[in-house]
């Protein structure tokens, strides 16, 4: 089974974007004993709240349910139970550091760095954040284009 932990800073934005639009993509590949998939926050500022409207709103529309969503820190502890930690940009690898102190296994990654690297556009990039640019259509494009990468990268390794 591979485990992989999104991130970002607070847990209701991109991030659980990331998680249940994988989860989608595992659910209609009828592999979700192959997967684990989970989000977490890198700070404590919205523990326990839902995802966000807007981003609800997104998954929705597009038929994913993300009902019963509660926002929650990532530990240490994270770090030896999943295979992968996802981030949605440099800042929260950043801020990751200081919880997991280190990543001897090179489990930690930028998103879009899944996306192949002749890919300019992608790769190598930050995903914004849309609490701030209010730019939610931006993020969900970047977010599944990230996710579908890694799930096609990862279904090869099955």
């Amino acid at each position: 089974m591979k485990r992989i932990l999104f991130f970002c800073h607070g847990n209701i934005c991109r991030s659980p974007i990331a998680e249940y639009y994988f989860r989608h993509l595992v659910k209609e590949a009828g592999l979700e004993s192959k997967f684990e998939v989970v989000s977490a926050a890198t700070s404590s500022e919205e523990i326990g709240n839902p995802v966000y409207p807007n981003s609800r709103r997104l998954l929705n529309s597009h038929g994913i349910d993300c009902s019963g969503h509660k926002a929650h820190r990532i530990t240490p502890r994270d770090y030896e139970y999943f295979d992968m930690l996802i981030g949605m940009d440099q800042e929260n690898l950043y801020t990751l550091k200081y919880i997991i102190k280190d990543d001897p296994e090179k489990k930690v990654s930028l998103l879009l760095n899944h996306t192949p690297q002749e890919d300019r556009r992608h790769h190598n990039r930050d995903i914004e954040d849309p609490w701030y640019t209010r730019d939610f259509d931006t993020a969900w494009e970047d977010i599944t284009t990230g996710c579908d990468a890694l799930f096609k990268k990862l279904i090869k390794e099955l």
